[in-house]
Formats: structure tokens, sequence, C-alpha cells
């Protein structure tokens, strides 16, 4: 048994290999093609491009590999049945279960080790992309990423932004501080929430300090109603933001969660981010487990090409699930353990229903 072990596994290893390389390299021609415009814009010199390269690969991994081990089980599994080695196994009274189990033992290894890349190494990856792509390479270099909030500076004043959605086109704690000619501070504003309308930012509420030039005291606190803010940007500038959620962990996101409630603002967002920070991982073993009945059911019918159209169909339509019911949850139509889980949950029960299918 040791001796097909190895070899199940030594099968299964070199089609993941390929199979991980051809998908990184395709997604990576892909992404660099639909930014190449920026670089050149922007004469982006070698090390960028190398920076760029760099710290894409490891994104992109953890976003391929459950597609990529699920077209290594149908391949490697469905290979087997072809040839009736899968057959000649179980009539030497092994169990189909013990036929699986070294390659469920190496995706569940492989799912922990993209639990600790997102944990560890994917947040300083996203980090170092973002800071090329929408500082140093974009037309906004004033605005600065925070870990929980966007700073940016037009002409006297400087701008915080809390929480920003542009979906929504909503923004939660906006506060604006306006300086004299000699930086000293003579207003401040804040707005607990704003929205896009036609064309300028609107707030509800709006509590106004205003601050002696010479004194720098306290002078006048006026609280205004249905007030235009000019933060000369639209929602669209605002996207940025949302980049920062892979620049936090699990540990980072749940922090955040506390931070941003303490403060009344709504964590939906980022609650939802953080369930899936921890779903993720597991739809590699999720696409393993699924791949068996496919392979199996094919037997000596399996091919190449059927085993990687197959896959790619189950992985678009884990992928339009998945974001189905993520914007479910940012949009608080689902609670945001369902928003992360379902489409695992669902997937899961059928690969348990075809496998209880699968002819003796």
């Amino acid at each position: 048994m040791r001796i097909l072990k190895w070899l199940l596994l030594k099968s299964f290893i070199r089609i993941l290999l390929l199979c991980t390389a051809a998908f990184i390299c395709i997604y990576l021609l892909i992404d660099f093609f639909e930014k190449i415009d920026k670089f050149i814009d922007h004469n982006a010199v070698a090390l960028d491009y190398f920076t760029y390269f760099f710290n894409s690969i490891p994104t992109i991994f953890i976003q391929i590999l459950p597609l990529a081990i699920l077209t290594t089980m149908v391949l490697t599994l469905g290979g087997f049945s072809r040839t009736n080695e899968i057959t000649a196994m179980r009539a030497c009274g092994i169990s189909l279960l013990r036929i699986i189990q070294p390659l469920m033992s190496l995706t569940l290894i492989l799912s922990l080790l993209l639990l600790l890349l997102n944990e560890f190494i994917i947040p300083w990856n996203s980090k170092q992309l973002n800071y090329l792509l929408e500082i140093k390479l974009s037309k906004n270099e004033q605005m600065q990423l925070t870990r929980n909030e966007l700073w940016y500076r037009s002409k006297n004043r400087i701008i915080s932004i809390a929480v920003a959605d542009p979906q929504k086109q909503q923004l939660q704690g906006v506060t604006i501080f306006t300086f004299d000619d000699q930086q000293r501070m003579k207003k401040r504003q804040d707005s607990p929430f704003a929205e896009f309308d036609k064309g300028k930012w609107q707030a509800s509420t709006l509590i106004e300090h205003t601050f002696d030039s010479v004194s720098g005291e306290l002078s006048e606190s006026n609280k205004l109603n249905n007030v235009a803010l000019d933060l000369n940007r639209s929602p669209d500038d605002f996207s940025v933001q949302e980049d920062l959620k892979n620049e936090l962990n699990y540990l980072q996101l749940a922090t955040l969660v506390d931070k941003l409630e303490g403060e009344g603002y709504d964590a939906t967002h980022q609650r939802v981010d953080m369930q899936n920070r921890l779903a993720q991982p597991l739809t590699c073993l999720i696409m393993g487990f699924l791949g068996i009945p496919f392979a199996l059911q094919r037997g000596r019918n399996s091919n190449i090409a059927m085993g990687i159209g197959l896959s790619l169909g189950i992985g678009v339509a884990y992928f339009i699930l998945q974001s189905m019911v993520t914007a479910f949850g940012y949009a608080n139509a689902l609670p945001p353990l369902a928003a992360a889980w379902s489409a695992n949950f669902i997937f899961l029960l059928l690969g348990i229903w075809l496998l209880l299918n699968i002819k003796e």
C-alpha cells in the first residue's frame, strides 16, 4: 500500500505543479496587460515591473490553488480510472477511502499552508502592490493609506475617512481639518455619514468647530444639517480603501471590527472579510473532495480535455456563487458567517451526494 500511496502522490504532485504554473502564468499575463497602460504612462522602471511580478505571484497563488487542486484531482483519478488501475486496486481489497486518503491529506496540508499565507505573507505582498499601483503609479499621490482610515490633502485641508463604500457611494466618519497659511488649524468639521448625490457629497449632519487664529483655542461650535462637502474626490477615488482589506489578516480584521463598531460605524464589510479569511483556505479541501466523484464517475471515458473543461466549469460556478453570497453579506441580506461559508457548504453537500451515487 505504501508503494501505491507514493504512486498516487507522485502523479498528483506532478499534475498539480503543472496546473498551478499554467494558471498563474495565464492569470498574471491577463492581469498585467490590464495594468500595463499605468506602467507606461508613469514611466515605470525595471524595479517597478519586478516588484509587481514578485508580489503578484503569492496573491494569485491563493486565488487559483482551489481550481488547480480540483483540476489535478479530476485528472489524477481520471487517469487511473481510464487505465483501470483504480479497478485493480479495489479488486485487491483496497477501499476507495484508502485510495483517496493520501490525496486528501495532501490537500489538507495545502489548505493549512494557504491559511498561513493569508495570515503572514499575503498582507505584506498586498501592501507592496497597493503602494506601487495606487500611490507610486497613480495620479492621486496625495492619498495616503493607513490600516484603518484613508487620509489625503486637498489644498489647505487634510481629510480623513473612516469607512468608504464606493459601491453604495457612502462615507462614514468624515473629518476635515482646515489650516491657515501658517499651518495653524482654524476649523474642524465632523460628519458621521455622507452620501454622494447629484455630483456632490451631502452630509445630513455636520459638527463644525472654529478655532482662534492667535491662541488656537476653540472659539465656536455649530451643528449644521444637510451640508454639501467639498471633498474633491468622486466615489471611485475611494475604491483604493477596498484594497486595504487584503493587507489585513484575520486578527487585524477582528481588531478593526471592534474599533469601528466601538466608534459607532458599520463594520459589516469587515466582518464578511474576516470570515472569508477562514473560509477561503478550506475551499482547497472542498474542491479536492468534489473532484473525486467527478473523476470516478467517468471511468474509462475520462480524458484530459473533459477533465480540464469540467474543472473550469465547476470553478466558474463556485466563483459566481461565492461572489453572489458575499455581495449579499455586504448588503446585510445574509449574516457574515453565512455569506462566507455558504458556497463551501453547498459544494460540500454536492460532493457528498455525488460520492454516494458512485457505482460500486
